[in-house]
């Protein structure tokens, strides 16, 4: 069976509507594609990729919709073929089955008492306020805390919502055609105070508005269901964002503070005004078969982003953003090294991401508390600047050490590998120039790209060389205009094997013979062994 994607596994135009996208018709287009279609050569080949440099597909964005969003004839969005065959695709959303009456699921943990919205006067035509439903049902739901648990059934429909705060022991449940949608009134969007690793908010100096789903100080909290989806209508936010009209930082779709044991699976977000989904200052987390869409030039709509974390999975995600797939992060200048919180022992496996302008994979630029032991393998990039980025610069302090990438599949990149030591964008004017990062044991190995503009990019800080630096086995395929010196290399260190086009001197080629040199920890991290549970909704 094969099903044709346009930037999301069910059909952007059949199913979802992305603030931007007018919609178009799939059909025709696999007829005229099925001749064109190959394997990539990745570890769980799930994805069939169009052959993309003889391939123009009609955009299906509308830039008439979003003025400050206009876009050049987009060629890139390619279409995406997923093979769906017995035992295999993608394992991430194999948990959930429907039987009469009842619904079957998989989590860290099951519950004993359960409800729906609708319990809760809860209305699902998308017009009626719904805030106080969901506030109501999360607060009668708490008690169950001590006593199973409890699950928030969200049956079919358009359920209209401003920000609601989450409870421990307690799961959000969303049904195949729930769509939870932001509310546009900014009056539903109240102001919090910045992170205390931050300093200030983001987009102004004051305070943030508060995500639309939010949690602190959360045990054993869970966001699931059967790919329903939580839209965040984001336009009115970008808007504001464009003209600088914004009193506060823009709110986050999700996010999660303080809080241990988190489980965010099986849904679709769509329209970040901002990030997606950002657990922070948390540990013992599973980011399951997420899909998360927005149009490729919305602003700061970076997919998944574990500040401060510890003990992180990420697996079977499928992002198209305006930003980074996937960011990894841990404070902003003084006040992060101030805070002093890494993020580490962090797991992203089987990501594809697209995004014309940013990283899948990025480390910082906010990354003044440190990042240590980040893992990433089975790495799927298509139309993405570069693959995986780190950015940071003088006055950021901290350290980027003991990164681990395997098995990544590009095309059509700007960069494969890109290190920034000049990066600017500062907290304040407080931030100390001597605090200068450490960046060192980054390694890369069994990569394929094609069509790619540049081959390296790696810069460090004068008299303050980025060391470590491991990349083998990486076959990288020059587009036609590509650049005519494939690597620039300024103040690193490190060492390479069979790495075509030849690198950079400062990364000298150490013979065929040491071509598996670049390390890749052979034990698992604590979350991968957690085992999920069988559980159950019953339908009334």
């Amino acid at each position: 069976m094969k099903a044709i994607i346009v930037a999301n596994r069910d059909s952007v135009a059949a199913k979802h509507k992305i603030d931007g996208f007018s919609g178009c018709e799939t059909e025709n287009r696999l007829a005229k594609t099925k001749e064109k279609v190959h394997v990539f050569p990745t570890l769980h080949q799930t994805h069939l990729i169009s052959h993309f440099s003889n391939l123009t597909i009609e955009s299906c964005y509308n830039t008439k919709t979003i003025p400050h969003l206009q876009m050049r004839e987009m060629t890139w969005l390619f279409v995406v073929v997923v093979a769906v065959v017995s035992m295999g695709g993608v394992e991430g959303r194999r948990n959930v089955r429907v039987l009469e009456g009842s619904i079957e699921y998989t989590a860290i943990n099951c519950r004993g008492h359960s409800a729906s919205i609708i319990d809760f006067g809860g209305v699902g035509d998308g017009k009626t306020l719904n805030t106080r439903a969901f506030q109501e049902a999360v607060s009668a739901l708490s008690k169950y805390g001590s006593d199973g648990g409890a699950q928030l059934y969200v049956p079919a429909g358009q359920w209209l919502t401003g920000s609601f705060n989450l409870t421990s022991h307690f799961t959000l449940f969303l049904h195949k055609d729930a769509t939870l949608l932001a509310s546009q009134d900014i009056n539903q969007w109240p102001v919090i105070d910045p992170l205390p690793s931050y300093g200030h908010g983001r987009d102004a100096a004051g305070g943030r508005y508060i995500s639309l789903i939010f949690g602190t100080n959360l045990t054993d909290v869970i966001i699931t269901g059967e790919n329903g989806t939580i839209d965040g209508q984001g336009l009115l936010w970008w808007q504001k964002f464009h003209g600088k009209k914004l009193k506060y930082t823009r709110p986050y779709l999700v996010e999660i503070m303080y809080s241990d044991t988190i489980q965010i699976s099986n849904v679709t977000f769509l329209n970040s005004p901002s990030w997606n989904v950002h657990p922070v200052y948390s540990s013992n987390i599973l980011l399951q078969g997420i899909t998360i869409l927005a149009p490729i030039q919305s602003p700061n709509t970076d997919g998944i982003n574990p500040d401060s974390c510890s003990n992180t999975r990420i697996e079977d995600t499928y992002i198209v953003s305006g930003d980074d797939c996937v960011a990894v992060k841990s404070g902003w200048d003084e006040y992060g090294i101030s805070y002093g919180m890494p993020t580490q022992h962090l797991i992203i496996k089987r990501l594809t991401c697209i995004s014309p302008y940013s990283a899948a994979i990025a480390l910082g630029s906010e990354m003044s508390g440190g990042i240590q032991d980040v893992r990433a393998e089975d790495i799927v990039a298509i139309n993405t600047e570069s693959a995986v980025r780190i950015k940071t610069g003088v006055g950021r302090g901290g350290f980027v050490k003991d990164i681990y990438v395997k098995g990544m599949t590009l095309h059509t990149m700007k960069w494969v590998f890109w290190i920034t030591g000049n990066y600017g964008s500062h907290a304040d004017t407080h931030w100390d120039p001597k605090a200068i990062p450490v960046i060192q044991n980054i390694n890369y190995r069994d990569i394929v790209a094609e069509n790619v503009t540049m081959a390296a990019r790696l810069e460090g800080i004068s008299g303050d060389s980025f060391t470590g630096i491991c990349i083998s086995n990486a076959t990288i395929g020059m587009r036609v205009k590509a650049k005519k010196v494939p690597w620039t290399c300024t103040d690193v260190e490190g060492m390479t094997s069979g790495v075509v086009p030849k690198p950079c001197d400062l990364l000298p080629d150490q013979g065929p013979d040491k071509i598996g040199m670049c390390n890749f920890p052979q034990g698992k991290l604590d979350i991968e062994n957690v085992e999920l549970k069988k559980c159950s909704y019953v339908m009334t």
